[in-house]
């Protein structure tokens, strides 16, 4: 009886080939310390629903808007993004190896971005219509909910420090403009000059969202500026989540707010459950964008309710608040969003983002451009 050929080997073989070939790409990253600038495959819609990455004990967000392009991107300025999100990490990382908890992590990696003149926060914070700086910035525990939080500060170095005292030393949540600034330096806070937060990057923003606006039928000038800077690259706004070796959950948010704002204007930054959230079991959260959207969607609490009473994992709660529901009220921006098991999602419904975390084996990744935004899960 003649042998029939199997035709079906070549192709089942084909398959196992690139199957072995492929196993390399999905093996984990050793321990030791190592700095990746997180460069994939470009983003598919279906990836943002998705983990940006896993095992993450600390992530950091430096602000979202119009993506940063890798093709017109000074290498220079790259750099400088990519350092002053890793040396952040760093911050936090000393925290946490040191058997530190997850507010004191969040509030250290804030204060050196509010440092770096580069982000939206601390040194390098915008201006009001006024010229002038207002602060704003909070930080919550997940234990027990516990948050502080302070608005329109004009004398603080590291308003996150001040967010803390007045979740530690108060019996409120927040405090407000010159009694903030008197509470912070009395209980012994740096305080510095407005001069301090002045940047000349801050200040031509400041000048061209002033300048009148060209009506493209007539080609002549109109009453008003730009008015919030709309057209600046990234926001700048900072933030930070954690999970300490308890499981313990924070965030902290900082953020000098939108150029050309009214003077005494507070964003979401400040307030508990639209910039900022914390609670053990669901999520720790941070957020930047369209500050007044945040606040009207309940943006980071309400990843915190789908997780809790929906049923939500960590990703798929945070890219529906993010991209399904905030646009929809007409703002757009960016959460960086932690579970106790260390799940971290990073979904914008801005054009980009940027953001850095650390794994438990010591890696710190950092993500710049569009192509780096894609999942790790």
């Amino acid at each position: 009886m003649p042998v029939r050929p199997r035709l079906w080997i070549v192709p089942v073989l084909t398959v196992l080939v690139a199957v072995a070939a492929a196993l390399p790409a999905f093996s984990r990253a050793g321990s030791g310390e190592t700095h990746r600038t997180g460069a994939v495959a470009p983003t598919k819609a279906a990836d943002a629903r998705r983990p940006a990455a896993r095992d993450v004990v600390l992530a950091v967000h430096g602000g979202a808007g119009t993506a940063l392009r890798r093709e017109t991107t000074d290498p220079r300025k790259e750099k400088a993004y990519r350092d002053g999100l890793a040396d952040a990490l760093k911050a936090g990382r000393r925290v946490l190896r040191d058997g530190g908890d997850s507010v004191t992590a969040v509030e250290a990696a804030v204060r050196v971005l509010e440092d770096n003149e580069l982000f939206n926060a601390g040194r390098g914070a915008v201006f009001t219509e006024d010229a002038g700086h207002e602060l704003d910035a909070s930080i919550m525990r997940g234990s027990d909910l516990a948050a502080g939080a302070v608005a329109g500060v004009r004398s603080v170095r590291n308003p996150v420090s001040a967010a803390r005292l007045v979740m530690e030393k108060t019996k409120h949540v927040m405090l407000a403009g010159e009694g903030a600034d008197d509470f912070a330096a009395r209980n012994g806070l740096p305080t510095v000059t407005q001069d301090y937060y002045w940047t000349q990057r801050r200040w031509d923003e400041l000048m061209k969202a002033k300048a009148p606006a060209k009506d493209p039928r007539a080609g002549k000038a109109t009453k008003g500026g730009k008015g919030t800077g709309a057209a600046e690259e990234i926001t700048g706004t900072v933030g930070a989540v954690a999970v300490d070796r308890d499981r313990d959950l924070a965030a902290a948010t900082s953020t000098g707010g939108m150029t050309n704002k009214m003077a005494g204007r507070v964003g979401d930054s400040p307030v508990v459950g639209a910039g900022t959230y914390a609670k053990n079991g669901t999520v720790a959260a941070s957020a930047t964008g369209h500050g007044e959207v945040f606040i009207r969607g309940a943006a980071t609490a309400t990843i915190s309710h789908l997780i809790e009473f929906g049923g939500r994992d960590v990703a798929s709660a945070a890219y529906e608040v993010v991209v399904g529901r905030l646009p929809r009220l007409g703002g757009r921006g960016g959460v960086i969003a932690l579970d106790h098991e260390g799940t971290l999602a990073a979904p914008h419904s801005s054009e980009g983002m940027v953001y850095g975390y650390l794994t438990e084996d010591g890696d710190i990744v950092t993500r710049l451009f569009p192509d780096e935004t894609s999942s790790d899960g």
